[in-house]
């Protein structure tokens, strides 16, 4: 898969003195998939915000959710935020809380719940035969019943984003041919031309055509797994078919550059990729 090819093939060297031990980043909540944890992670705190765990039930047992929004704000706009394949684990965590420092409701569902706890699992090739057995319908399915949770936890339905990375960045591209009341999305580095599988028959590009909300895509020119071909593949055809949609292809980014926890963290992509994010957001009405 496109994404996993974009993480192992990162190059370079780097000292292990900057990065955790296995056991203090197991420790801290990270994944133990995706390589040594940097030392230096971004820590986002919960000062004004409420940010727990809950349970959300759906048709065969309780999805797990993770939230983060304003203590004091009435009907915050929902995002969604859409994990890599690695579980939620802590960075994911620590990105809902910096969408509800923004203003935002923001909540990143485990929908990799039924296999397990992913964040425990360590072998790259266990991790991906379990995730690839998810089908487009079921996560449609868990992430239409986590908008409905937080519309009746007080978010507001009518500004609804998502964001979602690696994995989750092809989630945001799927997502957005789903749910005609999205109202934006934003994919970094999300996976756009995998091969067919069981339950997920179409790609990205495949489905460009199908895409009924804005989509601000952010990838890196160094990605080993989505070349800048597919990029201006997708471009083409979202052009082509009327959409709205723009792309930032960082020059020097490898895949994952938004990751503080891993090695393939760069710092000034990451912060202007939050900037864009911020100001597509707020073109299209999710954030004030």
């Amino acid at each position: 898969m496109s994404d996993i090819i974009g993480l192992s093939k990162l190059g370079g060297r780097f000292s292990r003195r900057r990065f955790m031990t296995s056991s203090a980043a197991a420790a801290a909540g990270y994944t133990l998939a995706a390589g040594p944890v940097r030392a230096d992670v971004v820590k986002t705190d919960a000062d004004g915000l409420i940010a727990e765990d809950a349970k959300i039930k759906v048709s065969d047992g309780e999805l797990p959710v993770y939230f983060a929004r304003p203590a004091k704000s009435e009907k915050p706009p929902i995002i969604l935020v859409a994990q890599e394949v690695f579980g939620l684990h802590e960075h994911i965590r620590d990105v809902t809380r910096r969408l509800a420092k923004l203003g935002a409701f923001a909540v990143a569902p485990d929908y990799y719940f039924r296999k397990g706890d992913l964040t425990k699992i360590s072998d790259i090739q266990q991790l991906l035969q379990l995730v690839n057995t998810k089908s487009d319908a079921e996560l449609f399915s868990d992430l239409d019943a986590t908008v409905a949770w937080a519309a009746a936890q007080g978010g507001d339905p009518d500004r609804l984003g998502i964001i979602g990375f690696c994995r989750g960045g092809r989630t945001v591209w799927v997502y957005a041919t789903h749910n005609p009341n999205l109202k934006a999305g934003v994919a970094f580095y999300g996976s756009l031309k995998d091969p067919p599988r069981d339950g997920a028959p179409k790609n990205a590009i495949d489905l460009a055509g199908e895409v009924k909300a804005p989509v601000l895509g952010l990838y890196g020119g160094e990605d080993a797994g989505i070349p800048v071909e597919q990029v201006e593949e997708i471009k083409e055809k979202l052009r082509a078919a009327g959409k709205r949609a723009e792309f930032k292809i960082y020059p020097n980014a490898p895949h994952g550059f938004f990751a503080d926890y891993r090695p393939s963290y760069r710092k000034d992509a990451a912060d202007d990729a939050w900037k864009e994010l911020q100001a597509w957001f707020k073109a299209y009405g999710v954030l004030s």
